[in-house]
């Protein structure tokens, strides 16, 4: 497939190709390989950064929904075809890839799903060790700031939960075709030693999403819904923003709810 017809053919999954070799080699070279047999490239389009994966000492997988990009892929890469997986990656169950195998997961990934690639990463979190991918520059900056920045939300606070994260570089929107109009950022998120949280995990989750649905909110008004017992509500963690609360800080708001007493 011409380059141009593969443009085409992505346009409406938000895709933007990486045609800068040397970027594509450094993305590929974020991953420690440590931990792990296996490699799940998301959204690899004409196999730019494929090809610097399959160098590597791991098992590389690809996924993707596009019917024309795996056709080039499987007939480019021979020694890869059978593992190129037409599927969604938001819907498809890794197990019948994996198994319980642990797999990292890397990409250039499409801005319009790149939120839901995290939640699902979350989700998948007891196999998933390692991932590394290319975001828009301003998601990846929200997925790793810190409480205190106007930044700092949902998103943050449960990626940070379970993983420890890093914002690696900045990708200029000229190494791609069509070039996006924002710059990109490539991060890396490692997994915890210990991922699973001293509290109801669904329940931080809930609190977490229903405390930044008002983040100008204090965590007493924008609580509402959890029917806190008026001593509760007392307590000096409740006259805060949900942005002034580190990830331990919600976990011990979680706690408090989940022990409240009326």
């Amino acid at each position: 497939m011409h380059n141009k017809d593969q443009v085409k053919a992505k346009k409406h999954l938000g895709q933007h190709f990486l045609k800068d070799e040397t970027i594509a080699k450094k993305i590929a070279d974020t991953l420690s390989l440590k931990g792990y047999n296996h490699v799940l490239e998301i959204g690899p389009g004409m196999g730019v950064l494929t090809k610097y994966l399959l160098e590597k000492d791991t098992t590389t997988h690809v996924i993707e929904i596009d019917t024309e990009s795996v056709a080039y892929l499987k007939a480019n890469y021979l020694h890869l075809a059978n593992r190129v997986h037409e599927q969604d990656f938001l819907k498809y169950d890794m197990s019948l890839i994996f198994k319980d195998d642990p797999f990292a997961v890397i990409g250039n990934f499409p801005y319009n799903i790149s939120t839901q690639i995290i939640f699902k990463t979350l989700e998948l979190r007891h196999q998933i060790p390692e991932f590394s991918g290319m975001f828009q520059k301003e998601v990846a900056q929200r997925i790793c700031s810190k409480e205190g920045s106007k930044v700092y939300g949902i998103l943050s606070v449960l990626t940070q939960a379970f993983y420890h994260t890093e914002y690696l570089f900045t990708v200029p929107p000229s190494v791609f075709n069509p070039p996006p109009k924002v710059d990109s950022g490539v991060l890396l998120l490692k997994r915890k030693e210990s991922y699973s949280l001293p509290c109801d995990e669904s329940l931080f989750f809930k609190v977490v999403k229903t405390a930044f649905q008002q983040r100008r909110k204090t965590l007493r008004n924008s609580l509402k819904s959890f029917n806190l017992s008026d001593n509760l509500k007392a307590n000096v963690i409740f006259g805060k923003r949900p942005e002034q609360l580190s990830v331990d800080a919600f976990v011990e708001l979680t706690l408090h709810i989940e022990n409240d007493e009326h």
